[in-house]
C-alpha cells in the first residue's frame, strides 16, 4: 500500500497547492473588482455630474430672464418640474422620479424662496448651510430624514441669489450593490471551480510523483531491472522519470561491471597466485640459495605483473562505468611523448624499432597527467609486444577541433577478426601472453575524458590507431611545415 493511500487529503501536497492557488486567485479577483466597482462608480457619478451642471444652468438662465413677479415662482418652478422629470435615472415612473430631484433657490436671511422637490425645503436649506458647497464642485449631501445621499450643486445668479440642483444617489447605490451582489456569486463560482479544478491537476500530476516514488522504493528492495513509470507528455515529471531512469541505468552498469570484474579477477588471480605459492614452496624445499634467490625474484615479478593488472583491470572497470576519479591540470601532450619515447628509447634500440615524431602544433590538454602517461605506455608496450624487429612507428600531434594524436606502423597489422573488438577487455592475440587489458585501459583513459578512440589496418601495411581529444585551449600555430625527430 503505498503511503499515497494512508495520508489524509487535507495534508497532501496537492491540497495544499490548490489552497495556496486559490487563495491567490480569490485575493487577485478581489482586488481587481474593487478596481472595477470605483470605476464604475466614478463614471456614474461623472455622467450624473454632467446632468447636474447643464440642467442647474438651463434654471439659472431662466431664473435670470424671467421677470420678477408674481409668476416667477410659478414659471420657473414648472420648469424645475420638467427637469426633474428628465433626470437620468432607470426607473421613470413620474412618482419616484421627482422624489429624486429637487431644486432650490435661496433667498435672503438664509430663507426658501423657492422649492420644487419632495419633502421640506427648510430641511434642506439647513443641510446645505450646514455643508460647504463651493460654486464649481459638486458635493454629497445628507439630506435630514433621509437615509440615502444626494449629489448637489450650486450656481449664483446675477441678483446675488444661489440656487441648487440635486440628485439622489439611489440609482449609483443600486448599480453598486447589484454589482457586489453579482461578483459575489460569480466570485464564489469561480474560486470553487478553481480550486477543484487546481485540486484536480495537481492530484493527478502529484499522483504520477508518488508512483516515481513507490517505484523508486521498491528497487533497491528488489533489482535494478525496474524502472520508474514514465509518460509521453513533455513536462518537468515527466523529465524527472526519465532522468531517474536515465540514473538506474548507469547504477545497473556499475553493478555489472563490478560483478564482471569481480568474476573477471577471481578466475585471473588464481593462476599467477598458484604459481607464486608454487615457487615459493620450491624455494623453501631447495637446498641450494642460488635457487631461493631465482624463485624469489622470479616471484616478485610476476607479483609485479599481477600488481599492473590489478590497478589496469580496476581502472578499465572504474571507467566503463563512468567512474574513473581524474585530477586534472594542464597537460602538453608534446612533453608527454618526448618523455615517454625517451623512457622507451632503449627498448625500441633493442628491438631495432625506429620512431619518427612529428608535431604540427602545440597541443594543450586538461586531463590526468598520470594516466595520459599510462595510456601512452600502454600504446608503447602494445607496439614492442606485436612489432617484428625492423619495424618503423610514425606519431604524428596537431590541435584541429580537437587534439589528434596518431600513432602508425608498417607491422602486420591487427588480425581482421580482431578489429572491430580489439579496445574490449581480453582481447589480445593469439600470440599474446598479456591479458589483453592494454588498448581497453587505453580506451577507458580516453573515454574518461571526453574524447575517442578508433583503430584500423593501413592500406599499405600495419596499424593505425587514432585518439581524438578535446582541447584544453587554442594551441599556438607552431609553423606550417612538419619539425620531425628521429629516434634510431
Amino acid at each position: 500500500m503505498s503511503s499515497e493511500t494512508l495520508r489524509p487529503v487535507t495534508r497532501s501536497a496537492a491540497w495544499r497547492i490548490s489552497l495556496w492557488g486559490t487563495l491567490a486567485f480569490a485575493i487577485g479577483a478581489m482586488v481587481v473588482f474593487l478596481f472595477l466597482q470605483r470605476f464604475v462608480s466614478r463614471d456614474i457619478q461623472r455622467r450624473n455630474d454632467a446632468w447636474l451642471w447643464g440642467e442647474l444652468s438651463l434654471l439659472g438662465d431662466i431664473a435670470e430672464r424671467t421677470p420678477r413677479d408674481a409668476l416667477y415662482s410659478q414659471v420657473v418652478g414648472e420648469i424645475a418640474e420638467v427637469v426633474r422629470k428628465e433626470m437620468p435615472s432607470k426607473k421613470r415612473a413620474l412618482g419616484h422620479a421627482q422624489d429624486r430631484v429637487f431644486f432650490l433657490q435661496e433667498g435672503e436671511n438664509h430663507s426658501v424662496r423657492l422649492w420644487v422637490g419632495a419633502g421640506d425645503g427648510d430641511a434642506a436649506l439647513r443641510s446645505i448651510l450646514r455643508t460647504r458647497i463651493l460654486p464649481d464642485q459638486p458635493v454629497d449631501l445628507q439630506m435630514e430624514g433621509i437615509s440615502i445621499p444626494y449629489r448637489v450643486v450650486s450656481s449664483r445668479i446675477e441678483d446675488g441669489s444661489r440656487i441648487y440642483l440635486g440628485l439622489s444617489e439611489e440609482d449609483e447605490l443600486q448599480v453598486s450593490q447589484s454589482l457586489r451582489e453579482f461578483f459575489l456569486l460569480l466570485w464564489l463560482v469561480i474560486v470553487v471551480l478553481g480550486f477543484g479544478l487546481v485540486f484536480s491537476i495537481s492530484r493527478s500530476l502529484l499522483n504520477h510523483v508518488q508512483k516515481i516514488t513507490d517505484a523508486a522504493s521498491r528497487i533497491g528492495r528488489s533489482d535494478l531491472t525496474t524502472r520508474v513509470p514514465t509518460t509521453s507528455r513533455n513536462d518537468e515529471v515527466a523529465h524527472l522519470a526519465l532522468t531517474l531512469n536515465n540514473m538506474l541505468d548507469r547504477i545497473e552498469k556499475a553493478m555489472r561491471q563490478l560483478h564482471t570484474i569481480t568474476d573477471s579477477l577471481a578466475h585471473d588471480l588464481r593462476s599467477p597466485i598458484t604459481t607464486v605459492r608454487g615457487r615459493l614452496e620450491a624455494s623453501l624445499n631447495s637446498p641450494s640459495p642460488g635457487q631461493q634467490s631465482d624463485a624469489i625474484v622470479s616471484s616478485i615479478e610476476v607479483l609485479d605483473r599481477l600488481s599492473q593488472f590489478l590497478t589496469e583491470s580496476l581502472d578499465v572497470a572504474e571507467a566503463n562505468a563512468d567512474a574513473l576519479r581524474l585530477t586534472l591540470s594542464e597537460v602538453d601532450l608534446e612533453d608527454a611523448l618526448v618523455s615517454m619515447i625517451d623512457l622507451y628509447y632503449p627498448s625500441m634500440i633493442d628491438k631495432n624499432l625506429t620512431v619518427d615524431f612529428e608535431r604540427r602544433s602545440r597541443v594543450i590538454i586538461q586531463a590526468d597527467a598520470g594516466l595520459i602517461h599510462r595510456m601512452i605506455s600502454n600504446l608503447f608496450d602494445n607496439e614492442l609486444v606485436h612489432l617484428p624487429a625492423g619495424s618503423n612507428i610514425t606519431i604524428e600531434l596537431q590541435a584541429l577541433e580537437t587534439a589528434v594524436l596518431t600513432i602508425e606502423d608498417d607491422g602486420p597489422g591487427f588480425p581482421p577478426e580482431m578489429l572491430h573488438t580489439v579496445f574490449e577487455r581480453h582481447t589480445k592475440g593469439r600470440e599474446s601472453t598479456g591479458h589483453g587489458l592494454g588498448l581497453a585501459f587505453v580506451d577507458a583513459v580516453v573515454r574518461a575524458h571526453g574524447g575517442t578512440v578508433s583503430a584500423r589496418n593501413r592500406v599499405s601495411g600495419g596499424a593505425q590507431i587514432r585518439i581524438d581529444m578535446p582541447l584544453h585551449k587554442q594551441s599556438r600555430l607552431v609553423g606550417e611545415s612538419q619539425h620531425s625527430s628521429r629516434l634510431h
